[in-house]
């Protein structure tokens, strides 16, 4: 449902949003590393990423890069997907078909709409804030 990119850039943004809310900043290979993207590939995601003002990149000895704990709870899944893969995903038809809608739906087209509302709501309504607790304690994993 989603692209490479944007697989690699929620895990790579609920990443930095657990160590941001440590006070600790990741590097690039850091984060490369630890949601197993290759490096150059996550550092295109992440400059997408840093030009939507979704993360923070710092420059030199002790940069990398951080999400300001204040904003943890304002971003949403959404915004990632947005800055990603743009919002395309509410939109295509379910078969692949150039012209499906409500006046011309392909076979699956109202089935479709229901789940691709449903993903809507999940992503508009999931903050970083509650992703990065959820991993900090335990009760979810980016990694295994």
């Amino acid at each position: 449902m989603f692209s490479k990119a944007c697989e690699y850039g929620i895990k790579a943004t609920i990443y930095i949003a657990v160590r941001s809310n440590e006070d600790k900043r990741v590097s690039l290979k850091g984060i490369a590393n630890h949601i197993d993207s290759p490096e150059a590939f996550t550092a295109k995601i992440l400059q997408m990423l840093a030009r939507e003002n979704i993360i923070l990149s710092v420059r030199g000895i002790n940069g990398g890069f951080e999400i300001e704990k204040s904003r943890l709870e304002h971003i949403k899944l959404a915004d990632i997907v947005k800055a990603i893969d743009g919002d395309n995903i509410y939109k295509g038809c379910g078969l692949g078909l150039s012209e499906c809608n409500e006046l011309h739906p392909c076979p699956v087209h109202f089935e479709f709409k229901k789940v691709r509302d449903d993903l809507r709501e999940l992503l508009e309504t999931t903050n970083l804030k509650s992703l990065a607790m959820d991993v900090s304690s335990g009760v979810s994993f980016l990694r295994i």
